[in-house]
């Protein structure tokens, strides 16, 4: 009985890592609402996804058009840009959880501070 459950244990110690989870789709457009101490806007983000690896265009009043880059994984998404505001270079990341056709976080401004948003899949 000690060969059998030995055999059953190494055999079990041998299976692959269990696949992380798929990633969620959320390639297309999402319009945003940011809510900041500085105001609220109203960006609008298309993404490309390839995997875990995201692409896009982010466009605000605020900004323009931007490039943006990130990643999700499972649930949870993180993209940015660097933007300008009044010649002063601004580093903006948001990160937070997709839910099918929403999402909600956080957005940081570089040293300008932080805010949240929500965002709905158009």
């Amino acid at each position: 009985m000690r060969i059998i459950t030995l055999l059953a244990l190494a055999a079990v110690m041998t299976l692959p890592a269990r696949a992380q989870e798929k990633p969620a789709d959320v390639a297309g457009t999402w319009a945003i609402t940011v809510e900041t101490p500085g105001g609220t806007g109203t960006p609008t983000l298309r993404l490309t996804q390839s995997g875990e690896t995201l692409t896009g265009t982010y466009s605000s009043e605020v900004f323009g058009e931007q490039k943006i880059t990130g990643t999700i994984k499972g649930n949870a998404i993180t993209f940015g840009f660097t933007g300008t505001i009044e010649g002063t270079a601004v580093k903006v990341t948001y990160t937070g959880t997709v839910e099918t056709v929403t999402m909600k976080g956080k957005v940081t401004l570089g040293d300008l501070g932080e805010g949240t948003f929500t965002a709905k899949k158009q």
